[in-house]
């Protein structure tokens, strides 16, 4: 079934109004990602992939991120625009968030820009944070979107999306 995108308001952005294949910005805006009552990761230079259906992805610079809470995974993924994906566990004390971020080590040419950036799920930290709204998580456990209230949808994840 067919979704039926939701008109934005003004100062809003349908995820039916992103490209496929996806499209990468810069972002300025203050980003910030917690874990276990810490400030992990502090951004104002992020990069925003935008794909339809999807509410965006915000990769961080490793710079701006604590890597000395982050270990490798044993996961990866491929994706057909981006190449491959490594997870990454988040650990601070007894607090741990197995593949709670990832990254792209060696990105296709397209996206070569977000190589050396780091991406969090939100629903597997305690908070992520756009400009001070706390984020909610895309829906389903595969996708690691941002929902504001500036995104409308409906988004990939949710019930009987995946043929969307």
């Amino acid at each position: 079934m067919q979704p039926r995108p939701i008109k934005p308001r003004p100062g809003q952005e349908s995820v039916w109004d992103y490209p496929r294949p996806p499209r990468i910005e810069p972002c300025n805006r203050h980003i910030q990602v917690y874990f276990a009552g810490e400030l992990i990761a502090e951004s104002h230079r992020a990069i925003r992939v935008l794909e339809t259906s999807h509410p965006p992805v915000y990769y961080i610079p490793a710079e701006d991120v604590r890597t000395d809470v982050l270990s490798a995974a044993a996961r990866t993924t491929y994706c057909e625009y981006k190449g491959s994906a490594r997870y990454l566990t988040i650990s601070i004390g007894d607090d741990v968030a197995t593949e709670a971020a990832w990254h792209y080590p060696e990105p296709t040419p397209p996206y070569s820009s977000i190589a050396g950036y780091v991406a969090f799920y939100p629903g597997k930290v305690s908070a992520c944070l756009i400009d001070g709204e706390v984020v909610q998580p895309q829906p389903g456990e595969f996708y690691g979107g941002w929902i504001t209230s500036e995104i409308v949808g409906p988004f990939k994840g949710s019930p009987n999306s995946w043929g969307w």
